[in-house]
């Protein structure tokens, strides 16, 4: 996400970050608004991707000759320096050459006259304590763009309104279910959400709506959202949903060496201590079951009323304080909580515990350990 800018009418703009697709965004929009503004023709787009020392040499001097030649026709112009990728502290950047490179740039930006003139640089990760970066930031404005990631509190509510957002301007519309879904999937890669959204509005066709069914359809998970999916499938008490997707994860655990079956059983036993918190607390009367969670603003009732909770009534260890977790994965749990009755989420736990000691202390394949652990869970006593 953005810092904040400080003057949009400012000569100068520097786009940068980590987060690589929010930036060649934010800098198109900007390009595209000034070029907009002040009319002409003689605009200058400078690619500033550079592989060596010699080519960041070359872009700086194309730089330098852009700045200094006037528009032809007259009116402003706008200078794009386009993609630098050695404003950071690498190899390039350090090389003695275009370091004397960047630091000469820096005083001639600093004594340039802007009458009629504008540069916008598009960057990467940038090293803040270098004179080139100080001179774009007192001589305009410095907007940074730090990738989402599961660390983000609200991490989720920026994925949705991103989502909704690309969904509109398809015109297309997401319900409830498949958003939610959607987030699961991709969590926090703003990138490949836009991607899944244009996927699911070209699978849509002439339809307005898109249904969880098409999001499960033809969205692909995102590697830190995978382990939502299985958790996510316990938690609906969705059966067959459960046992196909825990094939899906053993299958790709055989070419992930970081994937475990141990780490499948933490990410199921996070989403059933979840749920047992939930009900708990709906409990104690300070979450209300009955909410209706259609109801757009259902996720803003719910943490008012988490808020509600004291904040003594919690230990200090995150995993077991709902009032430190992130709230968008409480509030599924909480949805979820309502298909288990405490006793049910009791015995899970239960069933989970005995499930670690047989991975870690049986010979028996791990994958039917958890099959008939998951199975056991999730599936529902005959009326």
């Amino acid at each position: 996400m953005p810092s904040a800018p400080k003057d949009s009418s400012a000569p100068v703009l520097l786009v940068c970050g980590e987060d690589d697709f929010a930036v060649k965004r934010r800098a198109r929009e900007a390009h595209s608004q000034w070029c907009g503004e002040g009319g002409g023709f003689d605009h200058d787009t400078i690619d500033a991707g550079a592989a060596n020392a010699g080519e960041a040499l070359r872009a700086i001097g194309r730089l330098h000759e852009a700045l200094q030649t006037l528009p032809f026709f007259g009116g402003s112009k706008v200078v794009w320096f386009q993609g630098c990728n050695f404003l950071d502290d690498d190899r390039t950047a350090r090389a003695a050459a275009v370091s004397a490179a960047l630091g000469g740039l820096a005083q001639t930006l600093k004594a340039f006259r802007w009458d009629g003139v504008r540069l916008l640089v598009s960057a990467g990760k940038v090293d803040k304590r270098k004179s080139l970066y100080k001179t774009l930031e007192k001589l305009g404005t410095v907007e940074e763009f730090k990738p989402l990631s599961l660390e983000d509190r609200d991490w989720a509510a920026k994925v949705e309104a991103a989502a909704l957002r690309k969904a509109r301007e398809l015109r297309k519309e997401l319900d409830d279910d498949a958003l939610g879904a959607l987030v699961n999937l991709v969590g926090p890669n703003l990138h490949q959400l836009e991607s899944e959204v244009e996927k699911l509005a070209s699978f849509a066709g002439a339809r307005p709506g898109i249904t969880r069914a098409d999001v499960e359809s033809v969205v692909s998970r995102n590697k830190q959202a995978r382990a939502f999916a299985l958790a996510d499938a316990v938690g609906d008490r969705d059966l067959p949903r459960v046992l196909r997707t825990l094939d899906g994860e053993l299958w790709a655990m055989q070419s992930d060496r970081e994937r475990s079956e141990i780490g499948l059983l933490y990410g199921i036993l996070s989403k059933v201590r979840a749920m047992l918190l939930a009900r708990e607390m709906a409990a104690a009367g300070w979450l209300d079951l009955a909410m209706d969670f259609s109801d757009r603003g259902a996720f803003d009732q719910f943490k008012r009323q988490l808020g509600r909770a004291p904040a003594d009534a919690f230990p200090a260890d995150r995993k077991f304080n709902p009032q430190a977790m992130h709230p968008f994965m409480f509030f599924n749990a909480f949805k979820q909580c309502r298909n288990y009755t405490s006793a049910e989420l009791v015995r899970a736990m239960e069933l989970l515990l005995d499930c670690n000691r047989r991975l870690v202390g049986s010979s028996t394949d791990p994958a039917l350990v958890l099959q008939h652990t998951l199975a056991q869970i999730a599936r529902r006593e005959a009326a």
